[in-house]
């Protein structure tokens, strides 16, 4: 009879629209979108993850599909707290012989009692100990960077209810940017302008689809055009229409824009010192809102920086937080808690 290491560790990137697990020496074990469908009297899971998402849209009466985490931190306690747990058992995490310790990235901005709720939430899962993470310094370690050198590093991670720019020097936060624009409100920006150009209403994931497949911040090479189904909002029947990329570049214009101001406040504010800093190491454009067509281009046009994006920027986070748990000791100063 096998069973699981005796001395475990696991990162979670609890994310508002994905939640990725990390487990020591294995690598990602979990990447689920964070939406549960709940009993809407009882308030009882029926399903998480991809199944949950799979609803959305379509759930009868009495079921509503939610996200527990809005911006970061928790906005439904309960649901959360089994959410968390139902993630940790898929992981593999009650099958182990003991509890483990678990690292958790938030926002640089949470409040104490924000803290609180999720040290709570993951302790209450089966977690043996709960440590907290700043998310930009989880992404500049799942990056490669070296966060504590004398060397400023400007990191905007857009994610998918928060995007946080930073600037970095000897292992903390020197500078910091946090708004409430980023993924999600991308998504219902493109829902709004369709409703409003062409009186049609479409879904959250038709939006998202939308978005992925034509989205950009700067014109395409070559147009695109997308078939949206959605129905008519005077007679509710259903109807077509083709969407074109310059449509969805208006849409997310104002977003766009939003993640530009970011970044030349954070270089406004920045102390001259770092500037040689960030001239050589440019802008390192992390989270799923970085997979936008063209935004990294049109970040270097506009900070007149050169804009570094990984291969894989949904993943940066957690992968940061595992080098972390793989070495506590080196990044012991590090822990936002």
């Amino acid at each position: 009879m096998s069973v699981m290491p005796f001395t475990s560790g696991l990162a979670m990137d609890l994310g508002t629209a994905n939640t990725l697990i990390y487990e020591k020496g294995r690598g990602i074990v979990l990447n689920e979108p964070s939406m549960v469908a709940i009993n809407s009297e009882t308030r009882k899971v029926l399903a998480i993850g991809h199944e949950a998402k799979s609803y959305l849209g379509r759930t009868p009466k009495g079921m509503e599909v939610i996200r527990p985490f809005r911006s970061g931190v928790i906005s439904d306690f309960t649901v959360a707290q089994q959410m968390i747990k139902l993630f940790l058992d898929q992981s593999g995490s009650s099958r182990r012989v003991f509890r483990p310790k678990v690292l958790v990235g938030v926002p640089t901005g949470v409040t104490q009692v924000e803290k609180r709720a999720i040290i709570e939430a993951a302790e209450s899962s089966g977690s043996k100990s709960v440590h907290l993470v700043d998310e930009p310094l989880a992404a500049a370690v799942g990056l490669g960077l070296k966060v504590a050198e004398p060397v400023g590093r400007l990191i905007l991670d857009v994610g998918g209810g928060t995007s946080e720019g930073v600037i970095l020097s000897l292992g903390a936060v020197a500078i910091s940017e946090s708004r409430r624009v980023a993924g999600d409100e991308a998504t219902e920006a493109i829902a709004r302008y369709i409703r409003r150009k062409y009186q049609m209403a479409i879904g959250e994931n038709m939006a998202e689809r939308i978005k992925m497949t034509i989205g950009s911040a700067l014109p395409l090479e070559q147009a695109h055009v997308f078939d949206c189904r959605g129905k008519e909002l005077k007679t509710g029947i259903p109807m077509n229409v083709e969407i074109s990329d310059e449509d969805i570049r208006e849409a997310l214009e104002e977003i766009n824009a939003e993640f530009i101001s970011m970044v030349k406040l954070l270089l406004s504010r920045c102390a001259p010192e770092m500037v040689p800093d960030l001239v050589r190491d440019g802008i390192h454009l992390t989270g799923g809102g970085g997979l936008l067509k063209g935004l990294d281009k049109r970040l270097a046009k506009e900070a007149g920086l050169a804009v570094h994006l990984p291969k894989d920027p949904l993943t940066t986070m957690v992968m940061g937080l595992g080098g972390i748990l793989e070495n506590m000791r080196y990044y012991k100063d590090i822990f936002a808690n």
